[in-house]
């Protein structure tokens, strides 16, 4: 393996639009990351999703593949 070719591995401050911040290590050239959605603020994770169907798919798929509410 070549040496010297590699990037730099540094901790990084990632802050989300939320207000959240966090460290983890990166690449990046830049000093911080700036997020707009992350894991304390993403509603899959905070368990706030909301399924969208304006044309019935979801409710077409449960009857067919025989999924109740």
């Amino acid at each position: 393996m070549k040496e010297n070719i590699h990037p730099a591995y540094k901790n990084v401050k990632v802050k989300c639009s939320c207000g959240n911040t966090f460290e983890t290590r990166s690449t990046q050239e830049k000093g911080d990351m700036q997020l707009d959605v992350c894991s304390a603020c993403h509603p899959f994770y905070t368990g706030k999703q909301k399924i969208v169907d304006t044309a019935g798919r979801v409710d077409k798929f449960r009857q067919k593949y025989g999924i109740k509410k």
